[in-house]
């Protein structure tokens, strides 16, 4: 059976499989690592989906406010042996949904040039590549996405 439960960063099966994203992420980003990692704190995150198949976390995703219409999805990830059976869209439309009710009218994010599956996971989820935002401006690596909920 599989469940999506809505909970924060004080989640102990959050972190554990962040910190495994954050193992993943310093391999892919390799020099830059530092630079991205300031960005992807998760304390007090307020909106968090772990994923469970059969009582064990084996995806999670989050989101935070970059503005008051728009919510930023954060720290999306999947154990390798779970990749491909498509949790990490699951996640990511718990978010939207969650977003959507929280009114935000649009989600973004920013991800890697190195993460070209996460990519393609998001156009299929209906993002588009936007100008790269905040931080991310000037940053050749990054790829930002926008998708408008409504």
């Amino acid at each position: 059976m599989t469940r999506f439960d809505k909970t924060n960063s004080d989640n102990t099966d959050f972190q554990r499989l962040v910190a495994l994203l954050d193992k993943d992420l310093a391999i892919r980003d390799g020099d830059q690592h530092a630079f991205y990692a300031q960005f992807n704190k998760t304390v007090n995150l307020k909106n968090v989906i772990v994923c469970y198949m059969d009582e064990q976390a084996v995806g999670c995703g989050s989101f935070r406010e970059l503005d008051p219409e728009k919510a930023e999805i954060k720290r999306m990830f999947v154990l390798p042996e779970f990749r491909g059976r498509g949790i990490a869209t699951n996640i990511l439309k718990e978010l939207e949904i969650w977003a959507a009710a929280l009114q935000y009218k649009s989600c973004a994010l920013e991800t890697g040039k190195n993460q070209p599956e996460a990519i393609n996971m998001y156009r299929k989820a209906g993002y588009n590549i936007t100008k790269n935002y905040a931080q991310y401006d000037n940053i050749g690596n990054s790829v930002c996405m926008l998708k408008q909920l409504f």
